[in-house]
């Protein structure tokens, strides 16, 4: 809920946005904006106001591709242990999920850090550990600076690590629907900073802030892309100055560079996206799970993996579609049977959705 302050400040801010008078679509990149909006009625408030706020792909859970899930299903199904975070266990593959892998008999294991990863190949050195790594630049450093200080032997990585500037690049260029400006994700840009996203602005003419967490933070971002629309600016704001710096945090970025090397890869409804994708460089291929067990992923080759039939998750992704014009919200897909990432992770539009309005 608001403070009395905070909602003095809401209530001002919403007042000059229906004074305003525009008519302006904004695109999110983090799941928990999504929440945020969802949660606390702001979305609706603000279509009031005359702005739309769609999330676009800001959910690692479920930009991940169904070929990534393949990936794991099978060396799990080889008899490798595999592990990876809660929600990723759930998203369902082709005929099966990694959980329920792990019911059929298969060594799933569900951790809650790259760390628990680790002790797990050291307790367990006659077993082959696989790590499932997702996430944007907020996670990816975790797992650069595991690889760089050596890991047991025993221990790889299946990299399905991205980087969200490109992805806004490829948003604009495919044209879509029309985006008056972003909020970006606080936790990635105490990473990047604010550089990343500069090119953007300057290349396409679209206005950025990078937005806090809470209700206010939001509603800030919001008036400040309204006004850079109504002064003709295409700028890169910081919203989130008690957190995030211009620089980013340099000591992360240098230990991704050392370790990754930026690959051409696709997400869940786009195209390949170009060099979004953080892949292991040559010098740790012995860490790369692709690599050391390309024999047991042949099986993969040739192979396609569409959606699930009526699944949209694709389009809601892309900010093209909302969660509740997915045929399929909430009769046939629902947080206890869902049939595509968004309805599966606490950070997708779906289950956010299902959550709150659903209630």
């Amino acid at each position: 809920m608001f403070e009395l302050r905070d909602k003095t400040v809401a209530d001002e801010i919403l007042s000059q946005l229906k004074a305003a008078k525009v008519k302006l679509r904004f695109m999110h990149v983090c799941g928990t904006h999504q929440e945020t909006l969802v949660r606390h009625g702001l979305d609706t408030v603000l279509k009031k106001c005359g702005v739309t706020v769609s999330q676009g792909p800001g959910c690692p859970v479920c930009v991940t591709t169904a070929r990534e899930i393949e990936e794991a299903i099978a060396l799990a199904r080889r008899g490798y242990t595999v592990a990876s975070f809660g929600d990723m266990l759930q998203v369902p593959g082709k005929d099966a999920s990694l959980a329920q892998v792990k019911a059929q008999g298969s060594d799933v294991r569900m951790v809650y850090s790259i760390e628990d990863v680790v002790n797990l190949a050291k307790q367990h050195p006659q077993k082959q550990v696989v790590f499932l790594a997702v996430g944007f630049e907020t996670t990816a450093p975790s797992t650069a600076a595991v690889i760089e200080n050596g890991p047991p032997e025993n221990f790889s990585i299946l990299s399905c690590h991205r980087m969200i500037p490109p992805a806004l690049q490829a948003i604009l260029r495919a044209g879509e629907l029309r985006i008056d400006g972003f909020i970006e994700p606080g936790h990635v840009s105490t990473i990047i900073g604010l550089k990343p996203y500069q090119l953007i602005s300057r290349q396409y003419h679209v206005p950025q802030v990078v937005a806090g967490f809470e209700p206010l933070d939001v509603l800030m971002s919001v008036w400040m892309l309204v006004q850079q629309v109504q002064q003709g600016k295409a700028a890169v704001e910081n919203e989130y100055a008690r957190a995030v710096n211009a620089e980013g945090n340099v000591k992360a970025q240098r230990v991704m560079r050392q370790v990754f090397a930026a690959g051409d890869v696709a997400w869940r409804g786009f195209p390949v996206i170009p060099k979004s994708g953080m892949f292991l460089k040559p010098q740790y291929a012995a860490f790369d799970a692709r690599k050391r067990f390309a024999d047991d992923l042949s099986v993969l080759a040739g192979e396609s993996f569409p959606e699930p039939q009526g699944c949209l998750c694709g389009a809601v992704l892309r900010g093209v579609c909302a969660s509740q014009e997915c045929p399929l919200f909430g009769c046939q897909c629902t947080p206890q049977t869902p049939l595509g990432p968004c309805m599966v992770s606490r950070e997708g539009s779906c289950r956010i959705e299902f959550q709150y309005q659903k209630k």
